[in-house]
């Protein structure tokens, strides 16, 4: 039978929920805050430059892929994407590693740093593209987080040891090199924890990274979001823009609407996928799951000071996506995690997409975001992302070799403040809770209310966790619960 379904935001995770909602024959409409669509996954245009306000890594291109086939569509009807050679390059103090396209010349880059690590990285890499294999068909699109048991399979069981080590134990096992650990330990970054603190399990993300492939939507990541946009009105979604929501309306302890712009619409079900604590300070006291001690005690992904700046001549000695680890890795995670306060000496992350899409500046221009992951809930000022980008600009100029000041023809910030006020995000925290092994499928916030009925979350808080792919798959087994309720 056809629900009235409503849902609070419009990120990956929300339209992805949706358009499965659709397809299966209810009535979906979107609420979104903002006057674009998106969620964290925005855009900025301005002077003739495009920046992805948010994520702007295309990673496992596959699941995008299934994505899409799940409504006998295929990404090129949406978007162009194309793989980056090389996918990225790390500054280190002494060095540069450059990362290839493909195994053979990364392999071959290993090798340069650190005799016999090579053929080291293709065992390593073939244990990572195992786990990818199980975790991505056998786990993530299986375990809505209801059980242990969704974990428990025969290939589970073999790896059981791996849940219980971390990705920097793994990575030191097979490397000594100090440059060649941090390459590995990066992609654990994107699960929002240290390294340290990731079981290594997770070592999928080093196959997602060596050998998928970074690639990338021509016009950005916001093309994603725009192609999925355009499946959900095909599907018959509604999307109501500026339309942030102010309650969740609840009577017998079952869902009955939300109240949005002050009218109240009604909803036979209810589906969040805006930040998971934000969506239930929306609920009356008696109706949250989880208490503030609950959230206070989680560990959450980091925050990040972000700029996006228009230069008015092109770069030298960069890539499309460059990391900055000119600098003590661990010293910055543990002011990030364990002794919260604005960096030292931080690592950073330089994109520019202009490198590779000429749609993203104008002629003789690039466009530079800068990323710096920082700890939660921090003092947040005017000045004190002007120090840090004076920083950043200084170091980016002595590692590769230019000036680039006086080249700035605008700039602007994101940092904690405006992840809170625009995203509603908990502590402003970037991209969600962080993946550690106390907060892994069923240890993670519940899709589905256990206090009211026909409410349900989705999202980056939740399962399978943080980063884009997790978030579409989050939002299709959300939808697949959905469908189970009895009429």
């Amino acid at each position: 039978m056809s629900k009235n379904i409503q849902i609070i935001g419009s990120g990956f995770s929300s339209l992805s929920a949706a358009c499965y909602l659709a397809k299966a024959g209810h009535q979906v409409s979107i609420y979104e805050k903002n006057s674009t669509v998106g969620g964290r996954a925005r855009q900025l245009n301005k002077n003739g430059f495009t920046f992805d306000i948010g994520p702007s890594w295309y990673w496992m291109p596959d699941i995008f892929d299934r994505f899409f086939s799940d409504f006998g569509k295929k990404t090129s009807d949406y978007y162009q994407i194309d793989k980056l050679d090389p996918a990225y390059k790390i500054f280190f103090d002494d060095d540069i590693i450059t990362v290839g396209d493909c195994m053979d010349k990364i392999c071959n880059e290993f090798e340069r740093i650190e005799k016999g690590s090579g053929n080291k990285l293709k065992k390593f890499i073939d244990k990572a593209q195992d786990n990818y294999e199980i975790a991505v068909n056998k786990i993530l699109y299986n375990a809505p987080g209801i059980s242990p048991l969704e974990l428990v399979t025969k290939d589970t069981v073999l790896r059981l040891d791996q849940f219980f080590k971390n990705i920097s134990q793994e990575v030191r096992k097979n490397f000594s090199n100090p440059k060649l650990i941090s390459t590995l330990e990066f992609p654990s970054l994107f699960l929002g924890a240290k390294p340290s603190k990731t079981p290594s399990f997770f070592s999928f993300m080093n196959f997602a990274d060596f050998g998928l492939g970074t690639w990338h939507p021509k016009g950005g990541m916001y093309q994603v979001i725009k192609g999925m946009e355009s499946l959900a009105i095909e599907l018959g979604v509604s999307i109501n823009l500026n339309h942030p929501v102010e309650k969740i309306v609840v009577e017998n302890n079952s869902v009955t609407g939300l109240i949005s712009n002050t009218i109240f619409i009604e909803s036979d079900i209810v589906l969040s996928g805006a930040d998971y604590h934000h969506s239930e300070t929306l609920l009356d006291p008696e109706f949250r799951q989880y208490t503030e001690a609950y959230w206070d005690k989680k560990t959450f992904a980091p925050s990040s000071l972000l700029f996006y700046i228009g230069i008015d001549k092109k770069l030298e000695n960069i890539e499309h996506h460059n990391l900055f680890f000119d600098a003590d890795f661990e010293k910055h995670a543990i002011e990030i995690y364990d002794d919260p306060k604005w960096p030292t000496y931080p690592l950073f992350y330089v994109n520019v997409p202009s490198k590779t899409d000429s749609s993203m500046a104008p002629e003789g221009c690039d466009a530079v975001f800068i990323l710096m992951p920082i700890a939660t809930n921090i003092e947040d000022t005017p000045e004190l992302r002007n120090t840090y980008l004076k920083k950043i600009i200084e170091r980016f100029e002595q590692k590769t070799q230019q000036s680039i000041q006086n080249n700035i023809i605008f700039k602007e910030s994101f940092c904690v403040d405006d992840f809170k006020s625009e995203y509603n995000s908990y502590k402003g925290n970037a991209y969600g809770m962080a993946m550690t092994l106390l907060q892994t499928a069923f240890l993670r916030p519940k899709l589905k209310s256990n206090k009211v009925k026909n409410l349900y979350f989705t999202g980056q808080l939740t399962v399978p966790g943080p980063g884009v792919p997790p978030s579409l798959i989050s939002g299709k087994i959300t939808a697949e619960l959905i469908q189970k309720i009895k009429v």
